[in-house]
């Protein structure tokens, strides 16, 4: 069986892809094709478009998501496969199946940037049910009980996707099983936590973003999105537009159309927080 590590830019799966060795190391990046948002060096641009096989303009993740993956390949001395939706996060959201905007109570963005790019590479380069290790910690059992819910009668997780249209123009669809997931970290002989795993790399060549997942992910609080206007108003203007867009009929973006993002940003904070003062419950961490 072929082994996968699913890699976030995080320092948790990072650090799996360092201590245990996998066939592949695989990557899903979420673009945005907003000008406003575009990436600062023109010649690493060009490398991560010819890593895709797609333009790419910038990402709604901090930038700094894109040195890690770069470091990282370096660090480990493997290969890191990028793969990317076909639409970025705006696109997406067009969609006919979509329509309207993702909030906690509609997380279509998660499956369709992340997890249908990565089963897209593994149907075309393995083909056959994988073990994917994940970055779940020794404290995060709940989690992996969690996804062992899902699998089916064979032990693997099913992954539905089109195959192809019908007489009638409608979408064929399929179910695939196609991965297993192992927890390296969650080990009784030797449990690693949070902090065994910045120790590690605080002194090595790897440059790492504050937080992972879209700087204006929905599962983030109000008060860490403020930090996120601060710190990232471009990116985060993205964000308010679409509630904007008057064709998603008032959607918002935390399912609360009295919390906007416009609203958000012209809060007042008495006290100015760093991203230390945040923690990953905080973070908005979708689980890739």
């Amino acid at each position: 069986m072929k082994t996968v590590n699913t890699l976030s830019g995080g320092k948790t799966s990072s650090y799996i892809a360092k201590h245990y060795p996998a066939d592949y190391n695989v990557f899903a990046l979420v673009r945005t094709n907003d000008a406003k948002c575009l990436f600062p060096d023109k010649k690493v641009r060009q490398i991560v478009s010819d890593r895709i096989g797609k333009e790419f303009i910038g990402t709604l993740e901090m930038d700094t998501i894109i040195y890690t993956m770069l470091d990282l390949e370096q660090y480990i001395g493997s290969e890191i496969k990028w793969v990317s939706s076909d639409v970025t996060f705006e696109d997406m959201i067009k969609l006919p199946q979509n329509n309207m905007l993702p909030s906690p109570l509609r997380r279509y963005c998660t499956n369709q940037l992340k997890m249908q790019p990565i089963f897209e590479w593994w149907l075309n380069q393995i083909g056959e049910p994988s073990l994917f290790r994940i970055g779940f910690r020794a404290n995060e059992m709940n989690r992996a009980k969690n996804v062992a819910k899902k699998y089916n009668s064979n032990g693997f997780l099913e992954f539905k996707h089109i195959v192809g249209k019908s007489k009638n123009g409608r979408n064929k669809w399929k179910t695939t099983e196609w991965q297993r997931q192992e927890y390296p970290l969650i080990n009784k002989e030797n449990p690693i936590y949070k902090f065994d795993i910045e120790k590690f790399w605080s002194d090595k060549p790897v440059r790492f973003a504050y937080m992972n997942n879209c700087v204006g992910c929905f599962h983030r609080n109000e008060v860490l999105l403020k930090k996120m206007w601060n710190e990232f108003p471009n990116k985060m203007q993205v964000f308010s537009d679409l509630e904007k867009d008057r064709k998603y009929n008032g959607d918002t973006l935390k399912a609360n159309n009295l919390i906007t993002y416009d609203k958000i940003k012209n809060w007042k904070l008495q006290t100015e927080l760093s991203f230390d003062d945040f923690d990953d419950c905080d973070s908005g961490y979708c689980g890739l």
